[in-house]
């Protein structure tokens, strides 16, 4: 079994820990009316958009999301948290540095507390439980999101339960063959889409896209048709799946928790890295950590 086999499937365990632990360090998390950024690279980005829209739908405060390179340090917030898995992004690190040269209050969300993000953050929280072997992330992640969920109430059991379903249940028949994939989101799941789509590109090689719901049909339907796959990580607008549908391509519409969904997506882009003869712990040009030193990338 390859490390991300193994890690996908331990994720409803590491939620049940993740949502413990949020109501233990909530002093550390964003406060009710706290202006709040969470950054992050990759992966850990897509995670603080889910995160930030569930932020404010909980009317916990004005929430941003960005890329960790793109931040603005021009705007003010009372606190920015960094979802890091490695603590050793290059990214992450510099960011961090700024904002405590700046004042600015921080918490990190780390898998490994062994690094330089320890003398960076004001605040850790650490998921070294949910920490990985792979390149590619799955239960951090997702762990990661489910503290921040756990932390403004919109976390329960029932999405554990359908986590557990998503890895339970066979897969569509045939998605392994395909070779084109969309996913859709809905608020806090456009950002679960984003994912989803990164999922299908770095452990199998897929061609692989990601809109909100809505914009989809504004232009990129254009190019669904036969072969392509949609799937819907939520509740879909009324009419869409018809619409798909009509091109050609194969609807897969999200009956679980978007986050449960996310967890089939896995599981997918594994079952068509397999059938493609590709190893998922081997994923081309990628590496666990992005380090930048003299201009280049170190592996790490």
């Amino acid at each position: 079994m390859s490390h991300v086999a193994h890690e996908l499937v331990t994720q409803p365990a590491c939620w049940e820990r993740a949502a413990e632990l949020a109501p233990v360090r909530r002093a550390v998390l964003p406060q009710p009316g706290e202006r709040t950024a969470i950054v992050g690279c990759g992966t850990s980005y897509y995670m603080a958009q889910a995160a930030a829209v569930l932020r404010e739908e909980a009317g916990q405060g004005e929430t941003d999301a960005f890329p960790a390179s793109e931040f603005p340090r021009h705007r003010r917030y009372d606190r920015v948290v960094a979802l890091t898995r490695s603590g050793t992004t290059t990214e992450v690190l510099d960011l961090l540095a700024g904002l405590r040269d700046a004042g600015v209050a921080t918490t990190a969300v780390i898998g490994d507390p062994a690094t330089p993000v320890m003398a960076l953050a004001d605040e850790l929280v650490v998921l070294d439980f949910a920490d990985e072997q792979s390149v590619v992330q799955t239960r951090f992640a997702t762990t990661a999101l489910t503290l921040l969920r756990a932390h403004v109430g919109a976390h329960g059991p029932a999405v554990v339960a359908d986590a557990r379903t998503a890895l339970a249940e066979p897969l569509p028949e045939g998605l392994d063959t395909r070779a084109e994939f969309t996913f859709l989101g809905r608020g806090w799941s456009v950002g679960l889409a984003n994912e989803a789509a990164l999922k299908m590109r770095e452990a199998s090689l897929s061609w692989a896209e990601s809109y909100p719901a809505m914009e989809y049909r504004h232009g990129p339907i254009s190019v669904t048709g036969p072969g392509t796959v949609t799937w819907s990580l939520g509740d879909a607008p009324e009419g869409l799946a018809e619409q798909v549908l009509a091109t050609g391509a194969e609807w897969v519409a999200g009956r679980l928790d978007p986050l449960a969904e996310l967890v089939r997506v896995h599981r997918l882009a594994l079952a068509v890295a397999a059938h493609r003869g590709l190893d998922p712990d081997a994923p081309r040009n990628l590496t666990r950590s992005v380090i930048l030193t003299a201009g280049e990338e170190a592996v790490r």
